[in-house]
């Protein structure tokens, strides 16, 4: 007698797997929804591919160009390429070329002075300042700074197009 009394006392247990299920699934839906929705409203639609492609065609024809295509950056100069030995240590060369973007008009008496300016930098670095991504990040936005103090805000940026250390 005195099991059956113990069991009556114990409450059986609920099976808390199906609830739990539910609540997943649908905490999952409006995750998915909210994020559908917040997509449809953040996103522009995009154009129809049809119309995409007909565009720049039909503008090649108006103008009757054909198949030239207008320079990506008029306002880019394209410096020398830039040879020479870092800091530290003396060994290891350098080979920098880079592209300035100006404001107006591109000058090359002044690209000339802020390509010997980069080159003046660049003898005073040493290996561990170009090593890694941040190094390069570094390099980069010193590049720019020096190319916008010389240029007095003329060069609006600097293009790195090949960087080789040896």
């Amino acid at each position: 007698m005195a099991i059956t009394a113990e069991d009556d006392s114990v409450p059986k247990k609920k099976n808390a797997l199906i609830p739990m299920i539910g609540a997943v699934v649908l905490l999952s839906l409006v995750g998915g929804g909210g994020g559908w929705l917040t997509g449809k409203l953040i996103a522009p639609a995009p154009k129809p591919v049809e119309e995409a492609t007909s565009t720049p065609a039909a503008e090649g024809e108006k103008k009757g160009e054909g198949e030239k295509a207008a320079p990506a950056l008029p306002n880019m100069l394209e410096l020398a390429p830039i040879l020479t030995n870092i800091g530290y240590p003396a060994e290891n060369l350098i080979r920098l070329q880079v592209g300035l973007v100006f404001d107006g008009p591109p000058d090359p008496a002044l690209a000339e002075t802020v390509n010997q300016n980069i080159m003046t930098y660049l003898r005073t670095l040493s290996l561990q300042q170009l090593q890694g991504p941040r190094g390069f990040t570094y390099l980069k936005g010193d590049l720019e700074e020096i190319a916008s103090l010389r240029s007095q805000g003329r060069v609006t940026k600097v293009l790195i197009r090949t960087f080789v250390v040896e």
